[in-house]
């Protein structure tokens, strides 16, 4: 591990140390580095600070590099914040928000202070000259340096709150297509939109809810299968934030009275996403849900779907069969589209040609042909299935047995040498016979 004495090391040096760390350990690009230096210098910004806004890295990659490099222990979790400010008399709000830092705990011999950015090395020095008091840092993530800070010293506005003052706190009457454009196009909404975004990252969330009611607007994240409801931003802001969300899905602003669905590339904390956009109209607006598909934390590996060492052999067994029809099935949410695809990513071979028809293209396999199914052009699961066998292909996938047509074209296909994998929304397996 690569230290750094605090102590000993000027303050460019430890300024410029962590970009050089990340690079040498491939966490960051040459061209990244370059383009990090450049806004520390346009904006005067610090470089930890300006790695978590640009989404170059994520924050716990972030602070796990940090802790090797400056050989400083990290903040495990935000119990360690305190409950109420530590040193208030000698230490004010202001001055903890340009540092980045806040106090954890002090006793007779020191004073514990969580840090963003250990190598502005004038951080300890400064808070030492003005409490008279040694000085021992731990690095923190910056979100949760700011949300501790508000809340135990500020007025405990959140990040959502301070983006929100900049908000017009007027509902606009007329929802023309280019008003909604400006909208969408304002500051504070574009960094609105980002912050719902960067939290679902942040807590984990599989998919956003973004639901418009009478007197407010509900945001909600599923966690772990539960829905979870979060900050919401004020209900006139509802417009901007859907047709902001709909132009980055590249939807039809103008649309509003038909369920539309749409994708977005996005990167966030470090993590390449692709965000599944399904939007319908309801009695007080159009209804967002956003699906998260991280790349980074995705695994196709079957040691990594907790299957039992029996099912797996059984499962191993079936995908090796020349024909037939193999059904994953289980309620929303249970990891069916996966299965499926580790099972594709293991038989992926350059002998093998492999065609699948989903609705949507969750993730994107290479040397798999992938159709995406269009029903308002006549592209339904039954009718790109019967394209897909004239294909000549030896392995097929169909997203989701939905009609007795699609289950009778599979089931043709399996008994004319074709290895069928499908889906049904069950409880459970015996739920596939009824």
């Amino acid at each position: 591990m690569q230290h750094l004495d605090l102590t000993q090391t000027s303050s460019q040096t430890l300024q410029t140390g962590i970009l050089a760390f990340l690079q040498e350990n491939s966490l960051l690009s040459s061209h990244d580095h370059t383009r990090v230096e450049g806004f520390v210098r346009d904006t005067g910004e610090g470089e930890v600070e300006t790695l978590i806004h640009l989404g170059l890295i994520s924050e716990p990659d972030l602070i796990k590099a940090l802790s090797e490099l400056y050989g400083l222990h990290l903040v495990e979790n935000t119990d360690e914040y305190p409950q109420e400010p530590v040193h208030p008399e000698a230490i004010s709000l202001r001055f903890l928000k340009e540092l980045k830092a806040i106090p954890l705990a002090m006793d007779v011999n020191r004073l514990v202070v969580a840090v963003a950015d250990p190598g502005q090395g004038f951080i300890a020095d400064a808070i030492r000259l003005v409490t008279d008091m040694p000085v021992s840092l731990k690095i923190g993530r910056l979100s949760e340096i700011e949300s501790a800070l508000e809340r135990v010293y500020g007025a405990g506005r959140s990040v959502m709150g301070e983006i929100v003052d900049g908000l017009d706190g007027e509902e606009e009457a007329e929802e023309s297509i280019e008003h909604l454009k400006d909208l969408a196009s304002e500051a504070p909404i574009i960094r609105l939109v980002n912050h719902i975004l960067q939290r679902a990252v942040e807590v984990e969330a599989s998919d956003i809810h973004i639901e418009p009611f009478e007197e407010r607007l509900m945001v909600r994240y599923r966690i772990d299968g539960i829905l979870t409801e979060s900050e919401s931003p004020p209900s006139h802001s509802t417009a901007a934030i859907i047709s902001r969300i709909k132009i980055m899905a590249k939807l039809n602003i103008a649309e509003q009275r038909v369920p539309q669905d749409g994708r977005i590339s996005v990167k966030i904390q470090g993590n390449e996403l692709e965000l599944r956009v399904s939007t319908v109209p309801t009695l007080y607006g159009e209804s967002v849900v956003i699906r998260l598909l991280n790349k980074k934390s995705i695994s196709f590996e079957f040691d990594s779907l907790g299957f039992g060492d029996i099912s797996l052999a059984r499962l191993q067994q079936s995908l090796q069969q020349p024909n037939g029809i193999i059904l994953v099935t289980g309620p929303t949410g249970s990891g069916k589209s996966t299965t499926l695809y580790t099972a594709l990513s293991q038989l992926n071979k350059p002998g093998v040609k492999i065609i699948t028809v989903e609705d949507p293209v969750e993730y994107k396999l290479e040397g798999i042909n992938q159709i995406q199914v269009k029903p308002q052009v006549g592209m339904d699961f039954a009718n790109a299935l019967r394209a897909i066998v004239r294909q000549d292909p030896d392995i097929i996938m169909v997203g989701e047995m939905r009609d007795a047509e699609t289950v009778r074209i599979a089931v043709q296909a399996a008994l004319t040498g074709h290895l069928v994998l499908s889906t049904l929304h069950t409880n459970d397996a015996a739920g596939t016979v009824g």
